[in-house]
């Protein structure tokens, strides 16, 4: 099992920048990948940014430029540094670790971009 926790959301103005954490725990000698989600109100949740055990990282196009995904001192923990943040960009985001074929996921963090 991993379990995953995530932190650093909260609200900020258009432009600002929030910083988001998440560790995983657990059996984490084999995960293969780490990355961020997010889902808005009344939407499916969508790839925010993805890093492979290796460094490759992955970008939703709408992010490309403003996000930065990068993984910690421990490899069991990634960031994502976001940029010039957009109302658009209100969303809850959600960690998820993969291994094994299984992908486990965080309760979700709260990042609210105003006007």
């Amino acid at each position: 099992q991993v379990q995953v926790v995530e932190s650093g959301g909260g609200l900020v103005q258009a432009g600002g920048s929030l910083r988001l954490s998440c560790a995983a725990s657990g059996r984490i000698a084999s995960i293969n990948a780490m990355g961020w989600y997010r889902q808005a109100p009344g939407k499916r949740r969508k790839l925010v940014a993805v890093i492979s055990t290796g460094g490759s990282t992955n970008y939703a196009d709408a992010v490309k430029g403003r996000f930065t995904i990068s993984r910690g001192n421990a490899k069991s923990t990634v960031h994502l540094q976001m940029n010039s943040l957009k109302v658009e960009d209100t969303a809850v985001y959600y960690c998820e670790a993969s291994r094994g074929g299984l992908d486990y996921w965080g309760q979700g963090t709260q990042v609210t971009v105003s006007s």
